[in-house]
């Protein structure tokens, strides 16, 4: 069975996802990686050379390729995977994890990274990415809270957070 992490952007599922493989010797795949070596492309180059609808095509073709070929991987999904296409649907035989974080720890550790981060570079200060995530978060948590898990994040180190995940899994 695979192991799917999801949530909203930085609140650490690709770290997790390598703690938990470290551990149990699954192999850990990351959508947006995934993605990348499969295109040749960066996921802020597909954005703006092609835009979100193209991108989120792209996404979801590779997770149906990933959900088809990998059995008792560990997968850790963009912060949109879910809430597009049928994604939800493929991961729905996975373990499945929503890394749930409040928006202020979200926005603190998306403020410095933001340029990194293609639909946020446009966002100026602490408030107004307050605001753009709480409205995210708002439009998301239908599909976020379909999980087979949800983990409050808030407070607990990556350590921690894996341990949770795992003491669910074993």
């Amino acid at each position: 069975m695979n192991i799917v992490l999801l949530g909203y952007m930085g609140c650490g599922k690709t770290t997790i996802g390598k703690i938990i493989s470290k551990i149990t010797g699954k192999r850990f795949i990351d959508l947006d990686s995934y993605i990348e070596s499969t295109t040749n492309q960066t996921i802020s180059n597909i954005f703006s050379s092609k835009g979100e609808v193209y991108f989120r095509k792209i996404e979801s073709d590779c997770l149906k390729v990933i959900m088809g070929n990998y059995d008792n991987v560990i997968l850790s999904l963009g912060g949109g995977t879910p809430c597009y296409s049928n994604n939800l649907n493929l991961i729905k035989d996975s373990k499945s994890f929503y890394l749930k974080y409040s928006t202020t720890i979200l926005s603190n550790r998306l403020i410095n990274i933001k340029s990194s981060r293609p639909i946020l570079s446009n966002i100026n200060n602490i408030d107004s990415m307050n605001d753009y995530i709480a409205k995210h978060l708002f439009e998301r948590n239908y599909y976020y809270n379909q999980v087979s898990d949800i983990i409050q994040c808030d407070l607990k180190s990556k350590d921690e957070i894996a341990n949770e995940i795992l003491s669910l899994l074993y």
